[in-house]
């Protein structure tokens, strides 16, 4: 089973940065898609963002041009660099191998207005 180790979220300002960091254990990590995820309090998870094995991105419309996940594959790890945060972004982010059913316990993003 896969554990995944989300880090790196913090309050912040708005228009402030964060990176997020996701760890994965084992071996399989550079074979699978690496997918974000954030849910906000009230409401359903949604997607964020892709990073496909190949290194292809792909991001939802509400933080396209804001975020950007990047990975590497030597340590397991993937990114989630924000910038530009709004008070929207505020959630709980996730990762998530696309071939594993394992979440981690998240990580608190909050933005201040």
């Amino acid at each position: 089973q896969v554990q995944l180790l989300e880090s790196g979220g913090g309050l912040v300002q708005a228009g402030g940065s964060l990176r997020l960091s996701c760890v994965a254990s084992g071996s399989i990590f550079r074979l699978n898609d690496i997918n974000w995820y954030r849910q906000a309090p009230g409401k359903q998870r949604e997607f964020v963002a892709v990073i496909t094995s190949a290194g292809s991105t792909k991001y939802s419309d509400s933080v396209k041009g804001r975020f950007a996940i990047t990975r590497d594959n030597a340590k397991n790890t993937a990114y989630l660099q924000m910038n530009s945060l709004k008070p929207e972004d505020t959630a709980v982010y996730y990762c998530k191998l696309s071939a594993s059913s394992s979440w981690g316990q998240g990580t608190q993003v909050t933005v201040s207005s």
